[in-house]
């Protein structure tokens, strides 16, 4: 017998096919800002090539009337909304004569997430998106969801709406959608570590003394993507990264001691997946969202995306290296809140998200901002209790994020 009688054939006998349309229901839970742009964007690029049949529902915005009253006119959707609604009139007005309905506050937020739409974008930034994202879960909607928070302050609740509604759940944020893509579901016990890529942010390099007089402007200037001031925030001081070690705990049957994180500037691997033979499977591709979320708005298909196509020869050599615990202690933070569990992850994103906020307005400094964060954690924990999954409701968890916040602006007044 020769040696081309063992060789593997990868000539398939299976037939062509062309890819079928796409057909969506689409709601885009914050449309305004830069995933749910990106979201419309992609929209727009697969109608254009005769690739998909979308119709969009409906779409949501914090504040940005002007805005949101141009996307609802341009894709005809069904219902808006507005979060804040002081905003309201301006909204209907804006829309006045169109025969789209319109809504304001979390009523409407909900409003929108309980529209007949088969796929929803959760991009609302913060702890405001949890209660549309919830709705849309529990009644079956496959959920794409950009908002971290979901998981990180309410996951047991979460992951039980999602079994409740039967959707598919669909991470966007490009570390868990590369997990997503080269996880092996149906052996989870052959994984032995899950690989969380940081870019590092602006101050990779800085030291505290740098890094203790940066202002918002640095801040918000990510040198890899284009993201909205909170997050841009969070990834500056690479507590958007801890929220992700909490996110990818509750998304993925690998135990979280086995979920580590480096920093790879260059933003090219979003992720890794190691192996009990040693394999590491890894997700390349440009840093820009628009590749995420191509892969959820057409899973388990694909769809063809505008982004940026990977040039390994231009991008050359790809670095890696541990994060500093000295300088960026947002990561041992979200450690301990995932250890503790219960409200403690909760507690930690509401005390980050006041902190994130009084320094974008100039009332913090930025080595502050996990101070803050770290003093409520353990003075408002400690007055709550963790408490285990059992104790926890919708109901309790948002008291535990108004104390928290309660306490993590006394904090902030108590450093002015």
């Amino acid at each position: 017998m020769s040696a081309t009688d063992h060789a593997f054939s990868v000539q398939s006998t299976a037939p062509v096919t062309v890819p079928r349309d796409l057909k969506r229901r689409v709601t885009i839970l914050g449309s305004t800002g830069s995933v749910g742009t990106s979201t419309l964007d992609l929209i727009d690029h697969a109608s254009a090539r005769g690739e998909a049949d979308i119709t969009v529902v409906a779409l949501t915005a914090h504040s940005k009337v002007d805005m949101l009253a141009e996307q609802a006119i341009r894709y005809r959707a069904e219902f808006v909304a507005v979060a804040d609604e002081t905003y309201y009139e301006d909204l209907k007005q804006r829309l006045a004569g169109t025969g789209i309905e319109t809504g304001a506050g979390m009523s409407g937020l909900i409003e929108a997430a309980n529209r007949d739409a088969d796929w929803v974008m959760a991009a609302i930034v913060g702890a405001g998106g949890l209660e549309p994202t919830l709705a849309a879960a529990r009644r079956g909607a496959d959920i794409a969801f950009a908002n971290k928070e979901c998981l990180v302050c309410a996951g047991a609740l979460f992951m039980d709406a999602m079994a409740q509604g039967g959707g598919q759940l669909l991470p966007v944020d490009s570390e868990h959608n590369a997990i997503f893509q080269v996880y092996d579901f149906d052996r989870p016990h052959r994984i032995t570590r899950l690989i969380l890529t940081a870019s590092g942010g602006p101050f990779r390099t800085f030291s505290l003394a740098e890094m203790a007089s940066v202002t918002p402007q640095q801040a918000v200037a990510h040198p890899n993507w284009t993201m909205g001031a909170k997050i841009s925030v969070d990834s500056a001081t690479m507590m958007n990264k801890g929220l992700e070690l909490i996110e990818a705990a509750r998304l993925f049957p690998t135990p979280h001691k086995q979920i580590e994180i480096i920093v790879h500037p260059q933003s090219v691997i979003h992720s890794m997946v190691e192996y009990v033979d040693g394999s590491v499977l890894a997700q390349l591709g440009s840093p820009d969202m628009r590749t995420p979320i191509a892969c959820a708005l057409a899973w388990p298909d694909r769809l063809d995306s505008p982004s940026p196509k990977l040039d390994l020869m231009a991008m050359g050599a790809l670095e890696f290296e541990a994060p500093d615990p000295q300088r960026f202690p947002a990561l041992r933070l979200a450690r301990e809140a995932l250890d503790a569990d219960g409200y403690c992850p909760a507690v930690l994103n509401a005390a980050n998200e006041v902190a994130v906020a009084a320094f974008l307005n100039g009332h913090l400094k930025f080595l502050d901002i996990t101070r803050v964060t770290e003093q409520v954690l353990s003075t408002c924990t400690a007055r709550i209790g963790a408490s285990g999954r059992e104790g926890l409701s919708l109901e309790t968890l948002l008291a535990a994020d108004r104390m928290a916040r309660a306490d993590a602006r006394a904090a902030v007044a108590s450093l002015n």
